[in-house]
C-alpha cells in the first residue's frame, strides 16, 4: 500500500504532498524534510528504493523535480517506479511538455489526475485516456 506521494524540486520545496494514511502536519513537515534529504543526497549511481524507518521510499527523478513515494514492505518497488512514470507520462500528456510551473499553477488538475490513479493508497487505474478522461470534461465545461 502506498502511504504518501511527493513531487518535490531540487532545493527541497514540497511541490505536491498526498498522504494516504493519517499522520499529523508537524509530523508530516518532519518526515518530508528527512525523506527530502534521503533523496536529494544520493548519486545517479545509486538505486532509486530506500529502506527507511518501517517503510520503502521509491524515488525517481525528472529534470528538477523529484516525486517520492512512500509503501509499505508488501508493496512492489518496481510497481510503484513504473507508476511514477506512468504518472509523469500523463501530466506530460496533459499539459504538453509538463513543468514545475505547470505543477504549481494546475495544483488541482495534477490532484485530479493522481487521485484518478491511486485510490486509498492503492493503484487503480493506469490507461491515459481513462485517467485524463475527468479532466477533459472538466475542460470542456470550462469553455462553454
Amino acid at each position: 500500500m502506498i502511504k504518501f506521494f511527493l513531487m518535490v524540486n531540487k532545493q527541497g520545496q514540497t511541490r505536491l504532498s498526498r498522504y494516504y494514511e493519517h499522520v499529523e502536519l508537524h509530523k508530516r513537515t518532519l518526515l518530508e524534510a528527512e525523506v527530502i534529504k534521503n533523496c536529494l543526497s544520493r548519486s545517479k549511481d545509486q538505486c532509486s528504493f530506500i529502506e527507511y524507518k518501517d517503510f520503502k521510499l521509491v524515488y525517481r527523478q525528472y529534470a528538477a523535480l523529484f516525486i517520492v513515494v512512500g509503501i509499505n514492505e508488501t508493496e512492489n518497488e518496481m510497481a510503484v517506479y513504473e507508476l511514477i512514470h506512468n504518472f509523469v507520462e500523463v501530466l506530460d500528456k496533459y499539459f504538453s511538455r509538463v513543468s514545475e510551473l505547470d505543477i504549481m499553477f494546475n495544483l488541482d488538475r495534477v490532484h485530479i489526475i493522481l487521485d484518478e490513479m491511486v485510490l486509498n493508497g492503492c493503484i487503480v487505474e493506469t490507461n491515459r485516456s481513462r485517467i485524463l478522461a475527468p479532466l477533459l470534461v472538466l475542460d470542456k465545461m470550462a469553455e462553454t
